[in-house]
């Protein structure tokens, strides 16, 4: 394990997800500890990210979420200071954090995802709600843990839903609810992992339901079909490499009743909380906690 030297887990940070990733690096820190390695908590809103090379650091974990973590601003910072880092690099980490790029790559690649428009404080709202029908979605484009996000029911409701988006984002974009089972498809280095299907109390997975709910069921293996699961499994492949992916993350999908699937995004700073998805998948597929960290740390990005 001396390997990998002096390691960072960056936590913390300066996004709306400070709150969930300061609880992701706690775990990731522990983990790594309890394996004997040598690491440290260090979070960017508190200190200097050049004090990384300064102070010997040989590796970064990146338990950051949302902006300034997630979006390949901090991975841009670790390659120019030339240490390597866990998870996706530069272009795929901007792109995947960006949901409207994010739609058209897949779009292009042939991954299906639900029809979107991106809207303003003077869009046609019921033009909008015609196009992309009703019930809609609208969401920050640059945010994550369905922060901002609110399913709208009625063209008049989208105003009101454009303006708590746009406190998070000055792009906002309104997406075609997609009704079905919510599942979710994580990646480690090569390696699909197994679905989880999730149940949320009202269908409702929202920040308190991901995070802090005792009555969202989840369930590993998912319940599909082997055949159903091995197709969306390499489907959530597809999607991580067409976004040019690397190292884990996570696929968050819709499956219809028809078993068709709707890729709604893609994360490449999955949560490490109690909550959390990745570890879950990871112990029905055989790791540990503390093996999926140490095999995260081992896949770390190179500049």
């Amino acid at each position: 394990m001396s390997r990998f030297g002096k390691i960072a887990v960056l936590m913390g940070g300066l996004s709306a997800e400070r709150e969930i990733s300061l609880m992701s690096g706690s775990n990731v820190l522990a983990a790594l500890c309890a394996t004997g390695l040598d690491a440290h908590a260090f979070d960017p809103a508190e200190r200097e990210i050049c004090e990384l090379k300064r102070d010997g650091f040989a590796r970064v974990f990146i338990a950051l979420h949302g902006r300034y973590g997630e979006d390949g601003t901090v991975q841009g910072a670790l390659e120019l200071l030339r240490i390597p880092y866990t998870g996706s690099g530069v272009m795929a980490s901007a792109l995947a954090m960006d949901k409207v790029r994010t739609k058209m790559v897949w779009a292009a690649a042939g991954i299906p995802t639900p029809r979107f428009e991106v809207i303003e404080a003077g869009s046609d709202w019921s033009g909008v709600a015609g196009r992309l029908g009703l019930p809609l979605i609208v969401k920050p484009v640059r945010e994550g843990s369905t922060i901002g996000l609110t399913k709208v029911t009625e063209a008049a409701g989208l105003a009101q839903a454009y303006a708590l988006a746009a406190r998070h984002d000055a792009m906002v974009m309104a997406e075609e609810f997609v009704s079905g089972e919510e599942l979710t498809g994580g990646f480690l280095g090569e390696q699909a992992l197994p679905l989880i299907r999730i149940e949320a109390p009202q269908g409702n997975y929202d920040y308190q339901n991901k995070y802090f709910s005792d009555q969202t069921k989840y369930y590993c293996p998912s319940g599909l079909a082997a055949a159903d699961e091995q197709r969306i499994r390499a489907l959530v492949m597809q999607g991580a490499r067409a976004l040019g992916c690397e190292g884990w993350g996570r696929a968050d999908l819709i499956r219809r009743a028809d078993g068709s699937v709707q890729f709604l995004e893609m994360n490449t700073s999955p949560g490490m909380t109690g909550h959390s998805l990745v570890p879950m998948a990871a112990r029905q597929a055989g790791l540990s906690f503390n093996d999926l960290v140490v095999r995260i740390l081992e896949l770390a990005h190179v500049g």
